[in-house]
């Protein structure tokens, strides 16, 4: 019985040994994964960081705080009012970029650093909106981004924290100075497009006149080249009728006929109340009348020298 008793207790010792070494192992052997950082503390103090990996630790005299993410972390704040130069209140969201550089830092130096990040970016955003007025305000997001950047990154650099970027997701002004900036909005539309259409009115009539213009211009060149051809033209006309009448070698006798032909066309027509005969008419009719009278003049001759044969033959 005793033998059993002593099996017993003995066999317990060895389940409590070997529960003991694994609670040892457990808390020796630690993983520490990628973009994780963790802080180890010995008897209370800091002792060393650790990084993604495995590690051993030292059980029941090292301690492991929980571990740090050193990736970058993304954090929206509510919106914050803020006082604007011309005495205006808007609402304004923020977010902000930033990343874990010092895991011994942000562990010792701040108690809360995200608490720390978001207060600091409410003071810094009312400071600098608070030189603005509204209208710069809503215009200078980027000049904003960068001044609230430059402080948070200098203030938060003690604590192992870096500042990438912070930007305004919005910029709400109160209702009334919205009404009022749809309202300038809509009325700045509207000049615009009725100086669109003015303008655009404009150039059409411009353009219309420049192309009658255009078109009368061509049109004129167009007459003048063609008076120029027909002009061209009768004067060739002329000079091979002139040409061809000095060749022919024409007497008087028949240009005076020639002109006598024409003056009946030069009658014609019913605006043709009172024409003119030229002093050369006169001559001419002269040496037609000369031509004509010699003419009669042979044929009386012809047939009275044919009568007296006619009366002798009789007799």
């Amino acid at each position: 019985m005793f033998t059993d008793s002593g099996a017993i207790g003995l066999t317990i010792v060895l389940i409590v040994l070997i529960v003991f070494v694994l609670i040892i192992l457990v808390k020796s052997v630690r993983i520490i994964p990628q973009a994780r950082a963790g802080v180890v503390e010995r008897l209370g103090k800091y002792q060393r960081t650790l990084l993604p990996g495995l590690t051993i630790l030292i059980p029941f005299v090292d301690r492991l705080l929980p571990l740090l993410d050193l990736r970058e972390q993304v954090v929206s704040f509510p919106p914050q009012p803020v006082i604007t130069e011309d005495n205006l209140v808007v609402s304004i969201d923020t977010v902000v970029y930033f990343q874990v550089t010092d895991a011994r830092a942000a562990t010792y130096e701040i108690a809360n650093y995200i608490q720390a990040v978001e207060q600091l970016t409410t003071t810094t955003l009312r400071n600098v909106v608070g030189g603005l007025n509204l209208e710069e305000a809503l215009t200078s997001r980027d000049q904003i981004n960068g001044q609230l950047r430059g402080v948070l990154d200098e203030a938060t650099g003690r604590w192992g924290i870096r500042v990438s970027r912070v930007e305004l997701k919005a910029i709400d002004p109160p209702h009334s100075i919205q009404d009022s900036m749809e309202k300038q909005m809509r009325a700045e539309r509207d000049r615009r497009a009725a100086i669109l259409t003015a303008e655009g009115t404009k150039q059409s009539q411009i353009l219309t006149a420049e192309g009658q213009r255009q078109a009368a211009i061509l049109a004129a060149e167009g007459d003048a080249k063609a008076a120029i051809l027909r002009a061209d033209g009768e004067s060739q006309a002329i000079q091979k009728v002139f040409d061809a009448i000095h060749k022919g070698n024409p007497t008087q006798k028949l240009l005076a006929y020639q002109y006598l032909q024409t003056l009946p066309k030069l009658a014609q027509g019913n605006s043709n109340k009172l024409w003119i005969i030229p002093s050369e008419v006169g001559e001419a009719l002269k040496g037609i009348g000369n031509v004509l009278g010699a003419q009669e003049r042979g044929e009386m001759e012809d047939s009275g020298s044919s009568l007296p044969a006619e009366d002798n033959s009789r007799s």
